[in-house]
């Protein structure tokens, strides 16, 4: 005989079959819940996603943005990283009009030096003036102690050469910008 031949008692309750069918339910759903649970925890315990092997090694395959910060901790480079982004956000750092005659060129990663190079000696002082509050606004986004200092480089004009007043095939002693 099937559940479904199974009437219920004349009394109304659910007879020994209904309430086994019932008890296998709930059992079945609870184990399920569970098999979910553990499932969920023992990706988020290794990762999730697929695997080379048993184990997890470095041959797993990675989202491309873990990929690169796991490449940039494991090589040390989270300061100049943060310099680099920095320097993408430049104009919203130091205002639109600074950042059309300023450029930051390097930052030495040993002296803590952001060097910027200016198109005019105006600007120049200008960017002078502003350095203190710009390396506080710098640390700030960087971390403490990130840049220690601002370069500033006027309009590049010619190389000063010490020495003789003329160098050979040059037209003269090099004493102006252009």
């Amino acid at each position: 005989m099937s559940a479904e031949q199974h009437p219920p008692r004349k009394n109304g309750e659910p007879s020994g079959v209904d309430l086994a069918r019932v008890a296998l339910r709930a059992a079945k759903e609870q184990a399920r819940a569970r098999g979910d649970a553990a499932r969920q925890k023992k990706q988020a315990r290794r990762g999730g996603g697929l695997r080379s092997g048993a184990r997890a090694d470095g041959r797993d395959p990675m989202a491309l943005g873990a990929a690169i910060n796991r490449l940039i901790t494991e090589r040390g480079w989270e300061t100049p990283a943060a310099v680099g982004g920095v320097m993408g956000r430049w104009p919203q750092i130091v205002g639109e009009d600074l950042a059309k005659h300023c450029v930051p060129q390097r930052y030495d990663e040993d002296e803590r030096v952001l060097t910027v190079g200016c198109d005019s000696t105006a600007w120049a002082t200008q960017l002078r003036l502003l350095a203190p509050a710009l390396v506080a606004r710098l640390n700030q986004d960087l971390g403490h102690g990130a840049v220690r200092l601002i370069k500033v480089h006027g309009p590049g004009g010619q190389a000063r050469r010490y020495g003789p007043l003329r160098a050979p095939g040059s037209t003269g002693p090099g004493d102006t910008y252009g």
